[in-house]
């Protein structure tokens, strides 16, 4: 597999030159391996130690508690262990579900919001757990600093594609996902077939991880074999999802990834995921088209993709009946 490439942020907004260099370094990046670390991103390593903190103290709690917020409709709060299945993988028949458990919080949306009152999908407001102090308000502030990241990066990304602001004005609200992963140990006499996470692809724009140094995480490279992805001090993990690879008509990389954990200890990690508006029409960007070029997959409406994908993935959005 070609290294693991690192991407320097410290630059981030400084100058149109310095972002100009990050936007050629991420899509030289993620056109040739589609995954890398993130350095010098300038969230605090205090804020993101607090929130292993607290995904341990919620993990820890009795299942019963957890399950007072379950996941609902919207997609917010606790899914427990052994209730999501990545079905729609192109890449293995998956049949087990995601050997682990978490809890999920997106924008939070009032009542008033406008996306609400429309009735647009997933719109609404978080579950909080109770009693475990400055849950809400740490986890709140740690959602807000990466979503203004994701679209700082998103911004030049979009400049380095010849975008003409298609692409950044679908991110003027955004739909974001702060996933609180644990993976109890598998045993050692796991199938081969079991995962934490079984490989897939992210289905959105750009995913942000930070994960502990239990490992776990791999990336299928081009020869169709798997590399460790090791945790690397004071960076996060990036990647590519499909709609950004669609949006690039292909030339950023939606690299399959999985987790397993048969280290004997328990993983945490913290994905965040920065998405387009669900009323997005995801098609490839008029920069990205050669003349003569043809896109390479078709139009999409994004909320009704995710739709899709979540009805058939998680037992809490199954239609009933």
């Amino acid at each position: 597999m070609p290294e693991i490439p690192v991407i320097d942020l410290s630059g981030l907004g400084t100058s149109a030159g310095a972002d100009a260099q990050i936007g050629l370094d991420v899509v030289q990046a993620y056109g040739e391996v589609g995954f890398g670390y993130v350095v010098n991103h300038g969230i605090s390593p205090d804020l993101v130690a607090s929130v292993f903190e607290l995904s341990r103290r919620f993990h820890g709690q009795p299942l019963e508690r957890k399950l007072a917020i379950e996941l609902n409709s919207q997609h917010r709060g606790y899914i427990p262990f052994k209730t999501s299945t990545d079905v729609n993988s192109s890449l293995e028949k998956v049949t087990k579900p995601n050997q682990s458990e978490s809890f999920m919080m997106m924008n939070e949306l009032g009542n008033d919001h406008p996306d609400v009152l429309a009735g647009a999908y997933l719109a609404g407001s978080n579950q909080w757990p109770e009693g475990i102090p400055d849950f809400k308000e740490t986890l709140i502030e740690y959602h807000d600093a990466m979503s203004r990241l994701a679209r700082s990066i998103i911004d030049v990304i979009a400049k380095s594609l010849g975008d003409d602001g298609l692409l950044s004005s679908s991110f003027d609200s955004p739909t974001t996902w702060l996933r609180l992963l644990h993976y109890p140990p598998q045993t050692p006499l796991a199938p081969a077939d079991e995962y934490g996470s079984a490989p897939h692809r992210d289905f959105g724009a750009i995913t942000l991880l930070a994960q502990d140094d239990v490992g776990g995480l791999s990336v299928r490279t081009a020869g169709e074999t798997w590399a460790e992805v090791p945790a690397m001090a004071g960076s996060f993990v990036m990647n590519v999802g499909d709609m950004l690879s669609r949006w690039s008509n292909g030339r950023l990389l939606s690299t399959p990834h999985r987790v397993t954990n048969r280290s004997g200890r328990e993983r945490y990690s913290v994905p965040f995921f920065f998405d387009p508006h669900v009323s997005t029409v995801i098609e490839p960007l008029p920069s990205c088209l050669a003349p003569g070029e043809l896109p390479a997959s078709p139009p999409l409406v994004f909320g009704e993709f995710l739709r899709s994908e979540l009805e058939s993935a998680y037992l809490k959005h199954q239609p009933t009946g």
